[in-house]
């Protein structure tokens, strides 16, 4: 009587299936094979045997390649968790960065312009061409441009006249000091002729008085 088959070692990828082996042990102990061979039927379950061995050493291997093979799964799926949970904060984050943009209410809002029409008239010809009037956002950017440039050029103005207000002031105290001089020296001028009217009018008495007598003895 013929034995049977030996089966062969599954890829190392997937667990090998046993049952095919311990089959054929449970036949070599059935009646079908009792008229056989001890020996030879020793050598076969010895086969049998190492063939189960190997099956399961097929058995450890595959299930370690499909540990192997499942942890790399999931650290691949846990990476790409972690780069979509990164994705998903930084659009969160850019969401917030846009609405804030869009509350965000400028200073130039508040600054007052001149009027488009004055802004035609006074700035420069490059600052208004065509091209410039029909780009809303340039056309902002230019007006706001010559908005500075004409506070600069005011505020320098202003500086100007204030130096120029302050060096008059100058001037005005100086004049002032010479005039409150010239005054205390007319003053001095005036009280020094007083004083020789004074000793004039002293001296001129007492001679007058004499005439007086002299005139009467005649």
């Amino acid at each position: 009587m013929a034995f049977p088959n030996d089966t062969q070692i599954q890829s190392p990828s997937f667990p090998p299936n046993p049952d095919a082996v311990i089959e054929k042990l449970r036949e070599l102990v059935s009646k079908n094979y009792v008229q056989e061979d001890t020996s030879a039927m020793h050598i076969r379950a010895m086969a049998l045997i190492g063939q189960l061995k190997s099956l399961n050493r097929a058995a450890n291997l595959a299930t370690r390649i499909q540990k192997d093979a499942t942890a790399a799964a999931r650290h691949e799926m846990d990476q790409s968790h972690l780069e979509l949970q990164n994705l998903l904060y930084e659009k969160r984050h850019l969401e917030r960065e846009i609405e804030k943009c869009r509350q965000f209410a400028s200073i130039y809002q508040d600054v007052p312009l001149y009027t488009l029409e004055q802004f035609k008239s006074l700035a420069p010809e490059e600052a208004r061409t065509d091209d410039v009037l029909s780009d809303e956002h340039q056309l902002m950017l230019n007006r706001l441009s010559f908005e500075l440039a004409e506070r600069q050029r005011l505020d320098q103005k202003r500086k100007e006249l204030i130096q120029q207000k302050e060096e008059l002031l100058k001037e005005s105290k100086v004049k002032l000091v010479t005039m409150d001089n010239v005054k205390s020296q007319i003053d001095m001028l005036m009280k020094t002729a007083s004083d020789i009217q004074k000793k004039v009018d002293e001296l001129v008495l007492p001679l007058t008085a004499s005439e007086h007598k002299m005139d009467s003895y005649t």
